[in-house]
């Protein structure tokens, strides 16, 4: 059942002026609280560290996003500025090497700007070290000179909002995570939250698209906003091609069909992984070097990109011996397990008795 009513029509949800693609991005990303979709925990929270900030007419604590990829901390970082009515300065950790790029940048912020630094936890030990007093006291030693003669001078800082994103909290040193004031944890969408996103992205793009579109698109998007309107942009292109300009279900499944993604959200990185597993190791246990190589990729690519996915899925467990193929991602491939349950066996303890819960092998 398509759940369309014979003879009259598709359901559209959102219909539009075509919209300019290089502009789709930035067109896409809410610009406040009240269009953000899902989050709802975190939004609220941060509504409330805002409001009171205002309130006090001072600048926000500092801010700390984490969670997987795509799901909005930078959207979020530009939220903050917007709701605080200040100016926004963006960087990134691997940017900010020597802790002279990081006070360059510190000393040139004004009174109450918003400092957006990406991926803070790839930040060099020296400016990351600079940070710490510039978080807590809002100044700076500069060093002037080398050897027995440098010289320590110190730079007062206006008050500043720092909002930190990182996709690997666990990577931050416990010094620099407890001077944020606040941290909020992104979790992945729900289908639900994930129709609410495309029906919004559809009206800024222009794009007809029906409710069962909708629910296929985003049951395929992984948890993610940003993969959801990046499919959303494809399957409006095989629809505007080879379709009738509506994004309906079928021109979901066709166009999804083109561009490797199936029933479930994988994609070719995760298909091949998984068939790698299955039909080169008998279902594991296999290291991660290894699995890479024989897909391709770089062991951080497979770890960082397809593993998250798969794992949250249960189509593959990290075990003390590496990777195994669980029941569920034989039934996918269609593919029958071999005689014995090497998933069973991985997670046996080992010569030394760790369980599944030992040291992760390479």
């Amino acid at each position: 059942m398509s759940g369309e009513t014979p003879g009259a029509g598709p359901r559209v949800v959102g219909v539009g002026a075509d919209a300019v693609e290089r502009a789709a991005e930035s067109a896409l990303r809410p610009h406040d609280l009240t269009e953000f979709v899902g989050q709802t925990v975190v939004r609220e929270q941060l509504q409330l560290v805002l409001a009171a900030a205002r309130k006090r007419g001072a600048p926000a604590d500092h801010v700390l996003f984490s969670g997987p990829p795509g799901l909005g901390k930078t959207t979020l970082a530009m939220i903050v500025a917007a709701e605080m009515g200040a100016p926004l300065r963006q960087s990134s950790g691997p940017a900010i090497q020597h802790a002279g790029d990081l006070a360059a940048v510190l000393s040139s912020l004004d009174e109450g700007e918003v400092l957006f630094i990406d991926e803070v936890h790839r930040m060099a030990r020296p400016a990351e070290e600079l940070l710490y007093m510039a978080m807590e006291d809002f100044r700076v030693d500069v060093i002037v000179g080398k050897g027995p003669g440098a010289t320590a001078i110190p730079l007062e800082l206006p008050r500043f909002t720092l909002v930190g994103a990182t996709t690997r909290a666990g990577l931050l040193p416990a010094p620099l995570r407890d001077r944020f004031g606040f941290t909020g944890f992104l979790d992945f969408y729900t289908p639900a939250e994930l129709v609410q996103v495309l029906r919004r992205s559809a009206l800024l793009l222009g794009v007809q698209l029906t409710v069962e579109g909708a629910e296929e698109i985003g049951r395929r998007s992984r948890g993610t906003p940003r993969i959801a309107n990046r499919l959303l942009r494809r399957v409006r292109d095989w629809a505007q091609v080879r379709g009738s300009g509506i994004v309906d279900r079928r021109a979901a499944r066709a166009a999804l069909e083109v561009y490797e993604v199936d029933e479930r959200g994988l994609d070719r990185l995760d298909r091949a992984v998984l068939e790698a597993l299955c039909r080169r190791f008998g279902g594991g246990p296999v290291g991660l070097s290894t699995l890479a190589v024989v897909v391709g990729e770089e062991a951080e690519t497979v770890e960082t990109v397809a593993e998250p996915f798969l794992v949250r899925e249960g189509l593959l467990g990290r075990t003390p011996r590496g990777r195994v193929a669980l029941p569920e991602t034989w039934a996918h491939l269609g593919l029958t397990p071999p005689r014995g349950s090497a998933w069973q066996l991985a997670l046996q303890p080992d010569d030394e008795g760790r369980g599944a819960g030992g040291a992760d092998p390479a």
